[in-house]
């Protein structure tokens, strides 16, 4: 999940580069300005609460804004993260936000900083009211808001200064340019975070392709239960030739043989890239709770499942195509082994999805069409499974 804090003096374009944000990651835009407003047009008790105290000079306090940003978060549990703009606006404040990350189970992802002159925000601001015939907007009610900004802001940053969160951008240019800088921090804090993908669907719906592209993009390492048998079978061990006869019948192996195959590889591959794409498995609903406790060895979780949907029909045409090349399937050269292995997979398959849907894992897609397109479709969802990391 992305939790972003966006500052920025008048005139920097926050408000530009925040609907570019909120439209290119799904993120709720949170303005402590607008949450008042609304409870004060609604007539809400915290509303008429607010209303009297500006009507009688004063300002919200923080107890009342700790509220109503808890109650936003909370409507907005769909989102994909937050964006804040106006708070925290005091070090208290943050302390506030921390806090409420806390309780959440949240975390801040980045704190983005336009870094703009004061000439160049003048100038922009003094444009604008040009252009719009604002009068207000003069050079001397320029000047009294840039300071303001700056003796509000730096208390906030000196907050966050070994965070590790700050993040300065160069706001000159295009709003497009600009928004480049932004989104290569954060798609690059998104690549580092750890993911682990099942790949799942019917024998020849096209799982090593997809797969090993997710691997490729997200930096993952891809799992495939059937390279590391084929594998053992090559290599002719001990434990090849218990798996050979199984292999070649495309049935299943005893989990026990499976699970010391995965923990091998998991072991090996300790450290490397960003999580796991798994190609193969779990064939069972047995195997769904045994990878879970796997992972959970590793401090790791399952994060989304790729369904990929292809018909009877086109699966038959796939797997035929298949036997007449170099990476055929033992079970490919014969009608009756592909029916029986589709028929075995049709058998455990609405009890393994049904386990990761009751955790909202499940991604659908069409497993139709070119390579390209398919892709396509599973890496956007997936990108967006990583964002929801918290």
């Amino acid at each position: 999940m992305l939790n972003i804090i966006m500052f920025g003096p008048p005139g920097a374009g926050k408000g530009t580069q925040s609907e570019m944000l909120m439209s290119k990651y799904n993120l709720t835009y949170i303005s402590t300005g607008e949450l008042l407003r609304q409870e004060i047009k609604e007539g809400t008790p915290i509303g008429k609460k607010v209303k009297e105290r500006i009507e009688g000079g004063g300002l919200a306090d923080d107890e009342i804004i700790v509220q109503l940003i808890n109650k936003a978060i909370k409507n907005h549990e769909g989102s994909d993260g937050f964006l804040f703009d106006g708070f925290p606006r005091t070090y208290v404040q943050a302390y506030i936000l921390d806090g409420l990350f806390i309780r959440l189970q949240r975390s801040l992802s980045r704190i983005f900083i336009l870094d703009i002159s004061d000439e160049e925000c003048t100038r922009r601001l003094l444009q604008r009211a040009k252009e719009q015939d604002r009068k207000d907007d003069n050079e001397a009610v320029i000047k009294k808001r840039l300071q303001e900004y700056h003796q509000k802001t730096l208390p906030v940053l000196d907050f966050y200064k070994n965070s590790g969160l700050l993040t300065r951008v160069d706001a000159t240019g295009s709003s497009t340019e600009i928004f480049g800088r932004i989104r290569k921090h954060i798609d690059d804090d998104i690549k580092k975070k750890v993911i682990n993908v099942i790949m799942f669907g019917y024998p020849g719906a096209g799982m090593t392709t997809q797969a090993n592209r997710l691997a490729e993009e997200f930096d993952l390492t891809c799992i495939s239960t059937r390279e590391l048998l084929q594998k053992e079978v090559q290599e002719q061990s001990s434990l090849g030739k218990q798996i050979q006869p199984y292999m070649e019948k495309g049935l299943l192996l005893p989990d026990e043989i499976v699970i010391r195959l995965i923990e091998k590889c998991l072991q090996q591959n300790t450290g490397n890239g960003g999580g796991y794409v798994f190609k193969g498995y779990p064939r069972t609903l047995v195997q769904a709770y045994i990878l879970d406790g796997i992972l959970k060895k590793k401090g790791h979780e399952i994060n989304c499942v790729i369904n990929l949907n292809v018909n009877y029909i086109e699966l038959m045409k796939r797997l035929d195509a298949r036997s007449r090349t170099p990476s055929k399937m033992p079970y490919d050269e014969s009608a009756t082994n592909i029916v029986s292995r589709l028929e075995e997979h049709e058998q455990h398959r609405d009890a393994i999805l049904q386990y990761y849907r009751q955790h909202n894992q499940v991604i659908d897609i069409d497993g139709v069409g070119a390579i390209e397109e398919v892709y396509e479709r599973l890496r956007v969802p997936v990108l967006r499974a990583s964002r929801n990391l918290r």
